[in-house]
């Protein structure tokens, strides 16, 4: 704050003359030299010689636009040859750099300050960048230095901090670092105090106990996308040394060995109520602890899902459909949480088996009440399922059409677009069966029997069924800015599917990244202007986990069969225990029966085991059927904004063209008063250039003109400037005929 008093001295002198004395006499304020503006030119004098050289250079120049500062520690009776500038221009004279300061904050702030003289100059330096609230706490606190403010900068980079002060006020630093640490002052290296805080910090957070102030530093730290880093650094060499009570550290703690060591108490006492009953509010609260999260400590929410659960739930399921609704409403979530706990700990089996183990006995639990009714009662309707939907939407309609999206994936795609403004629906579908890729496909594209291995054959069905309609078929990874063109479009996806049998459960750790892209490609598509997306898939999955030998089903089967993962084909009808098996009458190529497990384990196949499908389970069977769409009333009737010349603009002579943007909203309505939007213009399927914001109000149409440049067809998008959302679209055609001017 002290520089900014100081500017306002020179500042008064510099408003009738371009030249400047600081008159310090102290020697203590050469400080404030380098907080002047650089547009200043300074000069430093000692003695005679450097007057008259500082003046001859100053007389030299003869730019009366310059401004000029010259310092100097000579009294000012004392200067020979800028003594005139004093008298004739101005100068800050500092006999007591104390008083100075005193009288400063006093008449501006109103504030006195009683400090002794080192201190009181100390304060003036640490000012410097602050405002007055650093003099007002200064009154009230008696602390030259808010740990609180100033640790965080040290810890990251104590030398360079400690660049900006001299020796006696890093020592007052370095002294209010240690009483803070309740330890006598022993001069040493920044580098080495520095770390004696952390471990401080680190000491008090194993402890559950942390220092007030050490610890709003931390959150400050962890919060800070530049200064994270350091903290890493520290953390690494600091030595957790054994715990005597584990569950007694603070939750924010940064030590994922100690979150191991959670875990593996909590497997080993998984099935103690009274243990988890005593633990679970600790996990609740490291599972929402925001630094934990920013660390990237993410499980303990799933721990907790899994912990969380009420089996006794499932005894009160009395048909099919309260089994689906219950998989749809509660059981997916511990899915969800076993895959990805999965994909945390798969290679560490002795963290991961106890709760793999707890999640098997609850599914044994829930299927066995799933299969007493599926049995009989299961039937699939995903058959034709696209050409309904194209039949019931007159809108824009797109279709993501993805492999293996399980209904408890599908939560992490509604995740992402949770804080979109759209409107969401979601129901299920029960799959085909066997839940296998070619069959179930062909069920979505073409509603037959049939198996349609080929992709394009299924999406020739599809087309040659509606003919009459304005239908494209892409790949979903293509969808982009452009991709608006049909009027009901299918975008397909192999993910995750293609991932799962590549890399089996390798593959759990790609899946966010799967989910984020299903994401965004709706979110395009919505913007793009279409009024509804539906996404739907072919099958679910299973995961086995940790899969000993032991755990796969072996079955003795009589005559010619063939053996999947998850499902068995056989010609003749067998004798089967029904307590391990169902019986469907499926006819396929030769076969007439196809028989699955009442289990989550796989059947003893040659195959690569860990991500499955083709069973009857309801993680197989029990698919998402969910539409996006825009939300009207969302929207709060903004403007409806075209562009209005788009004939003209198919024809255009010349290099330059013309767009007409025009508005039209309600009357008196606040939210229609104006908009804001942006133009795309895109060659080649590639943006070229954007508008910078066009604000447009209601009623009102706006002229912008552009150059073709080197290209002769240029598509050009308007949208919205805040959402991103599609709300009109013209393509400009250059004409290349030349103006002939009459001559035929």
């Amino acid at each position: 704050m002290l520089e900014k008093w100081f500017k306002k001295d020179l500042d008064k002198i510099y408003r009738e003359h371009n030249i400047a004395v600081f008159v310090d006499e102290t020697k203590e304020g050469y400080f404030m030299l380098e907080t002047v503006n650089e547009d200043i030119s300074v000069f430093e004098t000692k003695d005679d010689l450097d007057e008259l050289k500082v003046k001859y250079e100053i007389e030299k120049e003869k730019n009366i636009s310059k401004k000029y500062l010259i310092y100097t520690t000579t009294p000012k009776n004392k200067l020979k040859f800028i003594r005139e500038y004093c008298e004739t221009n101005g100068c800050i004279e500092i006999k007591y750099l104390e008083y100075y300061i005193k009288q400063k904050v006093n008449k501006q702030l109103g504030i006195n300050i009683n400090l002794p003289k080192e201190e009181l100059i100390s304060a003036a330096k640490v000012s410097i960048g602050k405002d007055e609230s650093y003099w007002k706490d200064l009154q009230s606190k008696g602390e030259i230095f808010d740990l609180e403010k100033e640790l965080l900068p040290f810890l990251h980079n104590p030398k360079l901090f400690l660049e900006k002060y001299d020796k006696d006020t890093r020592e007052i630093f370095f002294k209010k670092i240690n009483e803070l640490l309740k330890q006598p002052y022993v001069p040493k290296p920044p580098e080495t105090l520095a770390t004696e805080v952390v471990n401080h910090l680190l000491e008090g957070l194993k402890e559950g106990k942390p220092n007030k102030i050490l610890y709003e530093v931390y959150k400050l730290w962890l919060d800070s996308i530049t200064s994270r880093k350091s903290f890493e650094k520290y953390l690494k060499k600091y030595n957790l040394k054994t715990l005597d009570d584990p569950f007694g550290v603070h939750p924010s703690h940064p030590f994922r060995k100690v979150d191991k060591i959670w875990l593996k108490e909590i497997g080993k006492n998984i099935n103690n109520e009274s243990f988890i009953k005593e633990v679970l509010p600790e996990i609740k609260k490291r599972s929402v602890n925001k630094i934990a999260l920013s660390l990237e400590i993410t499980f303990w929410k799933h721990v907790k899902a899994l912990l969380d659960f009420d089996v006794n739930k499932i005894s009160k399921l009395s048909s099919l459909e309260e089994c689906a609704e219950f998989y749809k409403s509660e059981f997916y979530k511990i899915d969800g949480a076993i895959r990805k706990l999965y994909s945390e700990f798969l290679n560490e089996r002795s963290l991961i088996e106890p709760y793999q183990l707890y999640y098997k006995n609850l599914s044994v639990i829930f299927l066995d009440k799933w299969f007493k009714y599926a049995s009989a009662d299961y039937n699939e309707n995903q058959k034709g399922k696209i050409q309904e939907i194209l039949e019931n939407n007159t809108d824009k309609t797109a279709i993501v059409v993805g492999d293996a999206v399980a209904y408890e994936f599908a939560q992490d795609i509604v995740s992402v677009l949770n804080d979109r403004a759209y409107k969401l629906k979601t129901d299920f579908l029960y799959a085909g069966l066997p839940s296998e890729t070619s069959h179930n496909m062909t069920r979505l594209y073409a509603g037959i029997d049939e198996v349609v291995a080929v992709k394009q054959e299924r999406e020739n069905l599809l087309k040659k069924a509606n003919e009459d309609k304005d239908l494209g078929f892409t790949d979903l990874d293509k969808v982009n800015e452009l991709t608006d063109k049909h009027h009901y479009l299918i975008c397909s996806c192999k993910d995750p599917d293609k991932l799962g049998e590549t890399f089996g459960q390798k593959a759990l750790k790609h899946f966010d990244k799967v989910a984020e892209v299903y994401a965004e490609k709706i979110d395009q598509l919505l913007k793009n202007g279409y009024k509804n997306v539906y996404l739907l898939t072919d099958h679910g999955y299973t995961l086995t986990g940790i899969l000993d030998e032991a755990d796969k089903i072996d079955v003795e089967f009589t005559g010619t069969v063939e053996k999947n993962e998850r499902y068995v084909w056989s010609v003749d009808k067998q004798d089967i225990d029904s307590d391990l098996l169902i019986e469907k009458e499926i006819k396929y190529n030769k076969y007439n029966y196809c028989y699955f497990s009442k289990r989550l384990a796989p059947f003893k196949t040659p195959g690569i085991y860990g991500f499955s499908h083709g069973g009857m389970s309801p993680q197989e069977v029990i698919v998402p059927l969910f539409r996006w769409s825009i939300d009207t009333g969302m929207q709060g009737g903004l403007l409806n904004v075209i562009i209005v010349n788009k004939n003209e603009l198919k024809n255009v002579t010349g290099n330059l063209f013309s767009l007409k943007i025009s508005s039209s909203g309600e009357q008196n309505n606040l939210f229609a008063s104006e908009r804001k939007v942006v133009l795309m213009f895109f060659v080649n399927g590639k943006k070229i250039n954007e508008s910078d914001i066009i604000t447009i109000h209601n009623n009102e149409t706006i002229k912008k003109e552009y150059s073709f440049g080197h290209n002769q067809k240029v598509e050009v998008k308007l949208m919205d400037a805040n959402t991103k959302e599609q709300l009109d679209k013209a393509t400009v055609i250059q004409n290349q005929a030349r103006d002939l001017g009459g001559l035929m």
